[in-house]
């Protein structure tokens, strides 16, 4: 077993001891409740679908390369096919929404796994923005072309090109750091996911004022809270970065609030469709990107300040 391994089964000891109790807690509050809070019923959902991904992202990080690359590939398909529920399209948007997800998500994925990074850094903001268009336009542009080309580059934009930069992290060669960038994906999804957990709980519990009143229960209280716990994960978290504990701590914070912004960002994009969650992958807590959404939004900023800064 090599140090790498070690040191993912020792933090995912840590994470399930931690999420024993988180749901011992939950279900505490669930009996104090005798109303039935919503708040605490979501919370101890949210909980619970956390056992799942937690495991998933565990068995994928401990199998290597090729199963992480495969894991994110599969959540970016999905991603991408609720997004692409909510977008206006025509027939003249066939050959575009093919190519999307029959060319341009595998290429972008089969590009980071071969360490391409000059390519996958440019592929879709570049020649599938390009491309796209070019595609809708040949079978006829059609009434609100611009919003339908927008709407398809958004959608690849957020699914496949932000959430590809999660495996990304393993091309990155960070000095003195050896072939233990895996561990980084780990911080980077448990600093975000966590801090959403709490700014959760802590702004429905004791938060006062919203962030944006007309979109998001979110309040400043809970980003607070939340912003704090992040820092402090990423801090107790730094023995598994390159960083050390005041960078963990800085890094995670500036994650959790892009991901603070990403969530606000597709709330809004939801409630222009007038729908409440993206799909119905956990009953009542939406789907991938529901889940997934501060991930996606933190993940291209957390490779470039890791990329530009300790490469």
């Amino acid at each position: 077993m090599t140090q790498t391994s070690a040191d993912l089964i020792m933090l995912f000891a840590g994470v399930v001891g931690l999420l024993f109790l988180a749901t011992i807690a939950g279900e505490i509050l669930r009996v104090r409740d005798a109303d039935g809070s919503p708040v605490v019923d979501t919370f101890v959902t949210r909980v619970h679908s956390w056992w799942a991904m937690v495991a998933i992202l565990a068995l994928a990080l401990i199998s290597g390369r090729v199963a992480i690359v495969v894991l994110f590939a599969f959540a970016s398909f999905a991603a991408l096919r609720e997004f692409m529920t909510l977008t206006q399209k025509t027939r003249a948007d066939h050959w575009a929404m093919v190519a999307s997800f029959y060319v341009v998500l595998p290429v972008q994925y089969i590009l980071i796994w071969w360490g391409q990074e000059g390519l996958f850094t440019s592929f879709i903001p570049v020649y599938a923005f390009l491309l796209l268009p070019i595609l809708s336009m040949l079978r006829g542009a059609g009434a609100s072309f611009l919003s339908r080309i927008s709407e398809t580059q958004w959608a690849l934009m957020i699914c496949v090109f932000c959430a590809s930069h999660v495996p990304a992290l393993l091309v990155l060669d960070i000095d003195g750091y050896g072939a233990r960038n895996v561990l980084l994906i780990a911080f980077l999804v448990l600093v975000v996911q966590l801090g959403d957990l709490m700014e959760y709980f802590a702004g429905r519990r004791f938060g006062r004022t919203r962030v944006a009143e007309t979109i998001s229960r979110k309040t400043w209280e809970g980003v607070g809270c939340g912003l704090a716990f992040a820092v402090l994960v990423g801090a107790l978290l730094a023995w598994i970065t390159p960083f050390g504990v005041f960078w963990s701590g800085v890094y995670a914070g500036i994650a959790f609030l892009v991901g603070v912004g990403g969530a606000l960002v597709l709330a809004a994009i939801k409630q222009d469709r007038g729908v409440q969650n993206w799909g119905h992958l956990i009953p009542g807590q939406g789907g991938f990107v529901d889940q997934l959404d501060s991930v996606f939004f933190a993940a291209p900023v957390f490779f470039y300040m890791t990329r530009y800064f300790w490469v």
